[in-house]
């Protein structure tokens, strides 16, 4: 695996944008591979290119991996893509699968077994969209490369948005 510095003719502000992708068949090891992957890049990004990669994201990227990528993989039939990308001082984990039907976050519920993915996703990202695809659907969670400041959780939590919406590129999919 080789993180590919990538310029998208936008901002220069941002010194450090990397990219690397992988397609995981779907199966069984696909969760472990994905989170060898996750670790790789940013192992990777600090060692050869000098990105700055707070310890709470060292340690938050292999949970968040393996809760998409596991969702994708019990949900939806053949392979997963996923994409990482260092920029604006952001780790973004896209995970492509071939579902159509877009994820909702359930209410919190500790008597529940199971099924809380989403929630941890969506309790430690800092961004979080959902996007329909021509086929399937894209999910995209932003993780901050740096310790986030006491206001940063503050916004995240106070996004507007209803609680155990899911937002999406049109607005938000009410649960």
């Amino acid at each position: 695996m080789d993180a590919v510095p990538t310029s998208d003719g936008g901002s220069t502000d941002d010194a450090h944008t990397l990219r690397a992708s992988v397609a995981l068949d779907g199966g069984g090891a696909c969760i472990a591979q994905a989170r060898r992957f996750a670790t790789d890049f940013l192992s990777q990004a600090q060692d050869t290119f000098g990105v700055p990669v707070a310890a709470r994201t060292s340690e938050l990227t292999p949970l968040m991996v393996s809760e998409l990528v596991t969702n994708a993989c019990k949900y939806a039939p053949g392979p997963v893509l996923m994409d990482l990308q260092i920029t604006g001082g952001f780790l973004e984990i896209t995970v492509w699968d071939s579902d159509p039907v877009l994820p909702a976050a359930r209410a919190a519920d500790a008597q529940r077994v199971g099924q809380h993915g989403l929630e941890i996703v969506m309790a430690v990202a800092v961004g979080f969209e959902v996007q329909r695809e021509v086929v399937g659907k894209r999910i995209t969670a932003r993780l901050p490369l740096t310790e986030p400041g006491p206001k940063a959780g503050a916004q995240a939590a106070d996004s507007g948005r209803p609680p155990g919406a899911v937002p999406t590129r049109n607005g938000t999919q009410p649960t």
